[in-house]
């Protein structure tokens, strides 16, 4: 399969800077494939920015980067019009959302008024700038790095903004033997200076439009749905995921399936990506990052998963 192909090059191509980070690449990837955008949170100097811009430099498409500050302007990041003397007319100056793959640096280092201004481009493609609206280029896609909201200097994302994130990743740490191998990558040579394109922006366009066409099966529909119903309605978790998040949960349970090689979705797909897709959805002021996994982990653990043959072949489900 030709999507197979240039999802295994581009994570290849990765994992000549990144160490250790099989798996955040492999739902960073996923989530490319799925057309959403990805939120990547964890301490400075874990390798977030690394993460973003190796995927980046894989792909030959434009590409931004933002770094966010308690200064920048919602114009800043959308554009403006501006006077043009000679012309004697009003001209648009594209931000830097016009681009492909947008690295928002340190998102929420930027006050709540210019993080909002990255709502309308992530959830409908386009940015209206004083009642006109600008179509964005596609493929689009949006990764943001944060520190955790404890660090000095940084405010929290609306709910309004998580939602638009399809995952929210953690780096995670390095053991010693890959601490230690990073060492040894670095020492002489700066990896990804060195790093070159390995597909063209036709190809993630195409492997997008493949990833819609990955089969799921009904019955894991409705596993989905009550996932997510599940969240819904009880005090600890808020008022819980929204249909949004449903969807997001398909969406990226499709892109992981063609990263791993398949045209249809397995339920580990789904239990692979449900907490970085459904965990940062719980509104709920009262409870940490770590109670929102454990909610969805508990939930996974809860409903009762179908049974079948998932590539569309007849299917008998255990159900609930």
């Amino acid at each position: 399969m030709q999507t197979t192909e240039v999802l295994k090059k581009v994570s290849e191509n990765v994992a000549k800077v990144m160490v250790g980070k099989q798996e955040v690449t492999e739902l960073l990837l996923a989530a490319l494939a799925a057309g959403g955008h990805v939120l990547l949170e964890d301490m400075p100097g874990t390798g977030k920015t690394v993460l973003a811009r190796s995927l980046a430099k894989s792909m030959d498409m434009n590409f931004s980067r933002i770094q966010f500050t308690p200064d920048l302007l919602p114009s800043d990041v959308t554009g403006l019009y501006y006077y043009h003397q000679k012309d004697e007319e009003f001209k648009f100056r594209e931000g830097p959302v016009f681009t492909n793959l947008l690295l928002a640096d340190e998102i929420n280092r930027a006050t709540p008024r210019t993080q909002s201004a990255l709502l309308e481009c992530m959830g409908e493609g386009q940015v209206s700038v004083e009642g006109n609206t600008k179509q964005m280029t596609k493929p689009f896609m949006v990764i943001a790095t944060q520190n955790p909201v404890e660090t000095l200097g940084c405010f929290p994302l609306p709910e309004a903004q998580l939602d638009r994130f399809l995952m929210k990743l953690s780096m995670g740490d390095l053991t010693r033997e890959e601490e230690t191998a990073m060492l040894q990558r670095f020492m002489t040579a700066e990896p990804l200076t060195e790093l070159s394109a390995v597909t063209t922006k036709e190809e993630i366009s195409a492997l997008q439009e493949a990833c819609r066409n990955v089969y799921v099966h009904p019955d894991l529909c409705d596993y989905m749905v009550r996932l997510t119903q599940k969240t819904r309605g009880g005090t600890s978790a808020g008022s819980g995921v929204s249909p949004r998040g449903t969807l997001a949960l398909l969406r990226a349970s499709q892109g992981l399936a063609l990263v791993r090689g398949r045209d249809f979705v397995t339920p580990e797909d789904i239990k692979k990506v449900a907490v970085p897709v459904l965990a940062h959805r719980l509104i709920s002021g009262d409870m940490s990052d770590t109670e929102r996994k454990n909610r969805i982990l508990t939930l996974l653990s809860e409903v009762n998963v179908p049974t079948e043959d998932w590539n569309g072949n007849s299917a008998q489900s255990l159900g609930e």
